[in-house]
This record gives C-alpha cells, structure tokens and sequence, in this order.
C-alpha cells in the first residue's frame, strides 16, 4: 500500500482554460474572522471581521487556490492599520500569483467615551471597513466609518416659539488615503465635532440637559452637516479622496432626509 506521501493529487485549477477569458474578481466572500485593531494612541482592540478577499485570474489559468485566502487571514496575527492592511493584500497576491488583487474587511469598532457633565464612560460603537486594492504593485487603501450622532433643524428652531425637532443621523465618511496612517478615530472625531451634538453610550439627567442644549445651540440642516465635514477632510493631507453622506432620520416625517459630497 502506498503511503498518503506517495500519492499523487492531481491539481484541476493550475490546468489550462482553452476559453481564454480572463477573470476580473475571483475568491472568497464574507468570512468571518476574529482580528485585532490597531487603537489611535498605541492600543490594540479584538473585534470580529467580515471579510471579501478575490485576486484577478489570468485568461489562460482554470482556477485560483481558494484554500489560500483562509490561510493568509490565518496567519496574518499583527494588528491591523491602514499600513499592516497593505502588507496583507501584498501576501495575497504573492501568495495566489496574481497582478492584481483586492480585500475588504468590515468590521465594529468601540470607542469608550465619558459623559458631557457627570465623566460617566461608556463604550459607543461604530461600523467600519477597510478597503484595499493592488494592481501591478500599485496599492490604494481606503477607510469607511459610519457615525451615529444628533442634528437639530435650523428652520424648526427659527420658526418655533419653543422647541426645534430632531433626528439621529448617521455620517459616512469614505476616505481614500495619500500617505501617512490614517486612525478611525481621527474620522469619528470630525464627523462628531462637526455635528449638533455627538452621542453618547450613557448619560445621566444633567449630560441629557447638556446634550439638548448643546444641540439647540448649534442647529445644522443635513447640507450644513456633510458641508463642514468637507472643509474638514479638504485640510487633511493624508487623504487624497473622500465622500462624505448624511441620512437624517427625520423625528416629524417618515422619511429621511440626505446629503452626499464627493471629491
């Protein structure tokens, strides 16, 4: 009887496809993996990834080692930042013999943050992605946050012997990086300033006072709000690109209301 060692697997994918038909995308879609995240300020927090891995298959290649996409997030065990994503997505295509390849990594991400008033802390949480692209050792890296916080209604407040309605919105900030390292937090922390008022996990009665008045005192349409995060993201040299999008859950329509800036 032959030993597992001296049998020979024949390799279906590294054959010749006679179709001639290259293949832009091909890999693995959301897989879930625990990863940890490298924190502004040196600090590294766990969370759990979904993620999209595909790398592009030459027109005379029948297939690509799927098995090998596991095996890179596997053994990839550093902390990861705008610059540790890179040496990842550069594995990936080394690893697969590809020119071109590409990983998004969605993700949640907590922030402790400490009341207005009585400095009780509490975590906020926030959706993420990292987006990275290689073509021909060409590499773009982009980040995505989402950011939960409070807009009032200028015309509502204009208009109203008392009171202004509203809303919860959520800011999507996409920004495409030039140099340097770019942190989530510095993207939480624009889209909060730049807000009515930022959220918080908890408050008590006197940060609840703090937050409405805060609010009434610095009223933004949804226009205003993704306008001032522009001028913001427009200063900031390590970025090359961006879109900045609000959606306003409206408190006195069953609609929302939207704004979204490119550049």
């Amino acid at each position: 009887m032959n030993s597992p060692k001296d049998i020979v697997i024949p390799d279906i994918q590294s054959t010749v496809d006679d179709r001639q038909i290259a293949i832009d995308k091909v890999g693995i879609k959301s897989i879930r993996y625990p990863v940890s995240i490298a924190e502004l300020g040196g600090g590294v927090q766990k969370t759990v990834a979904n993620f999209d891995m595909y790398v592009g298959l030459p027109k005379d290649k029948k297939g690509t080692h799927m098995s090998r996409f596991v095996e890179i997030l596997n053994q990839f065990d550093s902390p990861f930042s705008s610059d540790s994503f890179k040496k990842m997505l550069d594995k990936m295509v080394v690893a697969l013999e590809a020119n071109s390849g590409e990983i998004k990594m969605e993700f949640p991400f907590f922030i402790e943050k400490a009341a207005p008033v009585s400095k009780v802390k509490s975590l906020m949480d926030y959706q993420a992605t990292f987006f990275g692209h290689v073509l021909k050792r060409e590499f773009s890296f982009a980040m995505k946050v989402v950011v939960p916080v409070k807009s009032l209604c200028p015309c509502s407040k204009e208009i109203s012997d008392y009171g202004a309605h509203n809303q919860r919105s959520h800011v999507t900030i996409n920004a495409t990086l030039s140099q340097g390292d770019i942190w989530i937090e510095d993207l939480v922390k624009v889209a909060e300033e730049e807000a009515s008022c930022e959220l918080f996990g908890l408050l008590k009665r006197p940060d609840e006072k703090y937050v409405t008045e805060r609010a009434y005192d610095n009223p933004k349409f949804v226009e205003d709000l993704v306008r001032d995060i522009s001028v913001r993201l427009d200063k900031d040299q390590r970025i090359s690109g961006y879109s900045v999008e609000s959606e306003n859950f409206e408190s006195i329509h069953n609609h929302s209301a939207y704004a979204l800036v490119r550049k």
